[in-house]
């Protein structure tokens, strides 16, 4: 019988103890542990920060039992055993009673299973750093520190600023009993979504080696490709049957939707979540973006209307930034797993991009119907129809289409931004029609040119606010749009759509076969 698929389990323990499949990453989490002594890693929302800290937590309490047949097995000496911390801030009950009270409670938990009692009315800072010099003392051995998710308590509260900087300063006087505790340190890994900043949380905390765009962490979350031929071999039969694929077409499909995402630009790993979920339901959906919407991202967007997000360059500096009064939303998108790296010149300048198919549909999907104010999942009907009709070379109802892209943003709204609706929302849509159809779209000082194939014909478009439709046609022509496909037998027409921000609605176009055409 095959192995249950650890779908949402971040438990080691419960994995291997309930016979859970297990990707063996003992190896890499070895190398670190040999390597360093002070580590902070960020990376994506489910993409095994919880069970890469369980892990370490089994190893350093010496569970010997529970590695046979990994990597790790005979590597370790596991009668070293360490007193281990293990904190995370995803399950601590802050929003209910509050950070500062939350994490008391929590170090008073933490104490009394180790028979440690603290001082009535003690700071939390005070009894942190007895907790950790009284377990190192009681064992005789140097404690092992891991904090998981450490910035949850300023991503829930990001639509709270004042909250926000409360619990920064919070989080703030807590860490910063680790350095002074390094006596009494054997290890130490935070974890957390975002990358931390020198002057932000951790300002105390000037020994954290930063892992997250390091080599040696580059595999050590997420599924190499090797890791996924081998451990998921044995559901390969089921998926390939259900979905009708060969093995050579599934295994492209599962590279185009769920790999793709790189911190080193070398190594390039899939999403655990989405492929533990895609084995589960042998089928292909958006398991990941569905976990978590990203609200305060799309917040963002709007802050700053922006929206074009394929081929970005960053510099390295920029991936520091989190400044809770003022985010800045690309680093931001690559903290959270929207875009990642793809490339990275002799400049060091970072060129981003979605990761693959799953985000870059969800997310369009998820920007095109926040902005006309729809329902999230009636974004992809929108752009398959316009996909339909452009396929069977339906004209009239592709400006149908178009027309009703903006029909449901309140006019209020539209009239006092219409020129950032109306490039944002034609943008986002014909590059999303890119992933039914082959549709480039080019977005430069506000003129849109866009292309659009289908089996027999090559659209031209044009896109004018509040001018003409033979204004747009006229530019087409006299720029010989048309000019770099002229070896193509297919039919080019050229297509000028004039946009009306008064009607809000299209309210002009004109077309006509390009002259090597007719």
């Amino acid at each position: 019988m095959l192995q249950k698929l650890p779908v949402g389990i971040q438990t080691f323990e419960e994995i291997i103890g309930k016979d859970y499949l297990y990707i063996d990453k003992t190896e890499a989490i070895h190398r670190l542990i040999a390597s360093g002594k002070y580590y902070f890693l960020s990376r994506p929302r489910r993409f095994g920060k919880s069970l890469t800290l369980s892990t370490l937590n089994a190893i350093f309490s010496g569970k010997r039992d529970l590695f046979k047949g990994l990597w790790i097995e005979n590597q370790w000496d596991w009668d070293n055993k360490h007193p281990v911390v293990h904190l995370s801030f995803s399950s601590i009950g802050y929003r209910e009673i509050g950070l500062e009270q939350a994490i008391r409670q929590e170090l008073n938990k933490i104490g009394t299973t180790g028979g440690i009692t603290f001082p009535q009315q003690a700071s939390i800072a005070l009894m942190f750093r007895q907790l950790l010099e009284q377990l190192a003392q009681q064992h005789g051995k140097k404690v092992v520190l891991l904090i998981d998710e450490y910035d949850k308590p300023l991503i829930d509260y990001l639509d709270d600023i004042p909250q926000a900087r409360t619990n920064q300063q919070v989080m703030k006087t807590f860490y910063s009993v680790i350095k002074d505790s390094d006596p009494y340190l054997e290890f130490l890994l935070i974890t957390g979504v975002s990358k931390f900043s020198k002057v932000s949380v951790f300002s105390d905390l000037n020994n954290l080696y930063d892992l997250t765009l390091d080599h040696k962490a580059a595999t050590l979350m997420g599924y190499t490709q090797t890791e996924l031929e081998h451990y998921f071999a044995p559901y390969f039969p089921a998926a390939e049957q259900r979905l009708k694929l060969s093995r050579e077409e599934l295994l492209e499909k599962l590279r185009r939707w769920y790999n793709g995402y790189s911190w080193d630009n070398e190594h390039f790993v899939y999403n655990p979540y989405s492929i533990l979920s895609f084995f589960s339901a042998n089928a292909f959906r958006n398991f990941w973006f569905e976990s978590g919407t990203p609200t305060f991202l799309i917040k963002l967007m709007r802050r700053d209307w922006l929206y074009q997000f394929d081929n970005l360059e960053l510099s390295e500096r920029a991936f520091s930034s989190y400044d809770i009064e003022y985010l800045e939303t690309l680093p931001i998108l690559f903290q959270t797993g929207y875009l990642t790296i793809k490339g990275i010149d002799e400049h060091n300048l970072y060129r981003l991009d979605y990761p693959n198919a799953e985000v870059k549909e969800a997310l369009l999907e998820y920007m095109i119907s926040n902005l006309r104010h729809e329902q999230t999942a009636l974004g992809t009907p929108l752009v398959v129809h316009l996909h339909k009709a452009f396929q069977a070379n339906d004209l009239e109802q592709v400006i149908d289409i178009i027309k009703s892209i903006f029909k449901k943003i309140p006019s209020q709204i539209f009239i006092k931004e219409a020129e950032a609706y109306y490039h944002s929302l034609i943008y986002l849509v014909f590059f999303y029609l890119g992933q039914y159809t082959e549709a480039e779209v080019n977005d430069n000082t506000g003129r849109i040119d866009c292309v659009v194939k289908t089996p027999t014909h090559i659209y031209i478009i044009e896109f004018k606010l509040n001018k003409n439709a033979k204004t747009a046609l006229k530019q087409i022509k006299d720029k010989d749009y048309a000019g770099a496909y002229r070896t193509d037998p297919r039919h080019k027409v050229l297509l000028g759509i004039n946009f009306s921000s008064k009607a809000k609605t299209v309210d002009d176009w004109v077309t006509e076969l390009a002259a090597s055409s007719a």
